[in-house]
């Protein structure tokens, strides 16, 4: 298995070059320049061009594109002109952040989502499985940044049982139990709306697993030799049926990447999702490009933890 993951991770690197390449040509025809955050009715106009000539910016596109790919392998991404710090330090801070947001999240999705699975497909056709496919509907019906805002607008403003912006309240001690559960406590909307909004794919998958797993003969064998229903459940159907879900989770983190430029902005969480979009306002070319080919490689890397996971919990598959 290891020999298929290694030549997984070589094919990632013709992936990521051209993924690269097509991030660099996007980012030059994006509108303006990096510098254009910087203008003001007071910037010298001499200074604005010395930088523009020390960053190579006249440069051909060939070359630049040469030298911010070396860069980029030797961990130098540029310098963010409106943080005025470097995009590695800017990027691994906010990273932190997303990255407990993201690990609360999974948690809250997978203990709504696996328990109403189960309901779901053990009790199939029932009021009860109407109820929870009806909410399963109406959750990927439900835009992110829609949810988003009636949560804040209820928990936040007109109820106001948790906070609207941050990550920890400032009061707290680094270390100390209070200012662990600030941190908790700050999450804790944000990871409750982007749950609730991904257990749809989640919820379906096990559902129908469940389904299938019934009808299969060796549940039925089982069944027939008077095996308590309890147990046909929790050795044959259940163990079987989370197989997709295991493999689901390398997509699951994924995923959270992509809800959490919504879910961040929305709730004033300042992870990897605002820092983009407040990138691209300010048009902040380090930061974006670094962003997306960031985003890109995860992407990649999601996919090849779905399968090694799968390969994991099921010795019967084996990757390709």
């Amino acid at each position: 298995m290891w020999k298929t993951v290694l030549r997984r991770f070589l094919v990632m690197i013709p992936q990521l070059f051209v993924l690269s390449l097509l991030i660099f040509i996007m980012a030059k025809f994006m509108p303006g320049d990096p510098f254009t955050g910087l203008i003001t009715p007071e910037t010298d106009p001499n200074v604005i061009e010395e930088l523009k000539i020390k960053s190579g910016f006249y440069d051909p596109w060939y070359v630049q594109y040469y030298n911010w790919i070396t860069n980029a392998f030797q961990g130098n991404f540029g310098d963010s002109y409106t943080f005025k710090v470097t995009v590695s330090s800017l990027i691994g801070e906010r990273a932190l952040n997303t990255f407990w947001l993201s690990l609360l999240s999974v948690i809250l999705l997978y203990a709504i989502a696996i328990p109403l699975g189960i309901l779901a497909g053990r009790y199939q056709d029932s009021w009860l499985d109407k109820g929870i496919v009806l909410y399963s509907f109406i959750s990927y019906a439900i835009p992110t940044f829609v949810l988003a805002l009636i949560f804040l607008f209820m928990f936040g403003y007109h109820i106001p049982i948790f906070p609207t912006s941050g990550t920890v309240d400032v009061s707290h001690d680094p270390g100390t139990w209070g200012y662990f559960w600030s941190k908790v406590y700050h999450m804790l909307l944000p990871a409750i709306t982007y749950a609730l909004l991904a257990t749809t794919g989640v919820i379906q998958y096990l559902r129908t697993e469940i389904i299938d797993t019934k009808s299969m003969d060796y549940v039925k064998t089982a069944r027939s030799k008077g095996l308590p229903i309890s147990k046909v459940y929790t050795k044959h159907i259940f163990r079987n049926s989370l197989l997709p879900i295991a493999a689901f989770f390398g997509f699951t983190i994924t995923g959270l990447l992509g809800g959490s430029v919504f879910i961040e902005t929305i709730f004033g969480y300042p992870g990897m999702g605002q820092l983009f979009i407040s990138s691209i306002a300010s048009r902040d070319y380090s930061v974006i490009t670094t962003l997306v080919m960031l985003f890109g490689f995860l992407t990649l890397l999601g996919s090849l933890l779905s399968d090694i996971i799968m390969s994991i919990v099921d010795p019967r598959i084996r990757i390709e």
